[in-house]
C-alpha cells in the first residue's frame, strides 16, 4: 500500500530573525526538497511553498510562505514537511520510498508469514527493516540478499532471515 504523501524534510528551527527557517532535507538529492510545489504539514492543515536561499549546517536556509518572522519560523520547529506524492520522481525498479513499504506482509523464504514491516530506518550504512513478528520485532538489513523480493501489488516481501532470527521466532 502506497500512502498518497510522502515526508521529504523536517523544520529544525528559525535560521535568523526575518522569518527563515532551517529544513533538513529527506530528499535523495537534498536540494530537490524545494521541486515538489507547495509541502503540507503531517496533518495537513498548513501548506508552504519552499524557497531555499543557502546551504547551511545540517540542511538548508529556506523562506516558506506564510512566515515572516522569527517567532513564526521557531514555532515550527519538528513539522514534518510532506509533499504529494505525485509531485515526486518515478523510482527505478530497484529502489522504493520508505512508505511503499511499511506495512508490507514480510514472508521467509518457506513462504511461512512471519510478521509485517513495522519501520524502515536509516542511520547511514544502509536501510533497515523493522519486522513486527507475534511475540517481537526482528531487524534485517534491506539488501537484495537479505530482502530478495518486494512485491508492492501483492503487498509483500520475501526475508531471507539469518540462521539465529529463524530460531527466535
Amino acid at each position: 500500500m502506497t500512502s498518497r504523501r510522502i515526508c521529504v524534510g523536517a523544520i529544525t528551527g528559525a535560521f535568523g530573525v526575518r522569518g527563515e527557517v532551517r529544513i533538513k532535507s529527506f530528499c535523495a538529492d537534498p536540494a530537490a526538497i524545494g521541486d515538489y510545489g507547495s509541502l503540507a504539514s503531517e496533518d495537513g492543515r498548513r501548506e508552504f511553498v519552499v524557497t531555499l536561499t543557502r546551504p547551511v549546517k545540517g540542511g538548508y536556509a529556506a523562506r516558506l510562505t506564510g512566515i515572516s518572522n522569527k517567532e513564526a519560523a521557531d514555532a515550527l520547529r519538528g513539522t514534518r514537511l510532506f509533499a504529494d506524492r505525485s509531485a515526486l520522481p518515478t523510482l527505478p525498479v530497484d529502489e522504493f520510498y520508505h512508505s511503499d513499504l511499511i506495512g508490507l506482509d514480510a514472508f521467509d523464504t518457506g513462504g511461512q508469514k512471519i510478521g509485517r514491516i513495522n519501520a524502515v530506518f536509516d542511520h547511514g550504512a544502509g536501510d533497515i527493516l523493522e519486522i513486527g513478528t507475534k511475540s517481537m520485532s526482528t531487524m534485517v538489513t534491506f539488501t537484495a540478499e537479505t530482502v530478495p523480493l518486494v512485491d508492492l501489488d501483492a503487498g509483500r516481501v520475501i526475508v531471507d532471515l539469518p540462521i539465529e532470527a529463524e530460531d527466535d521466532r
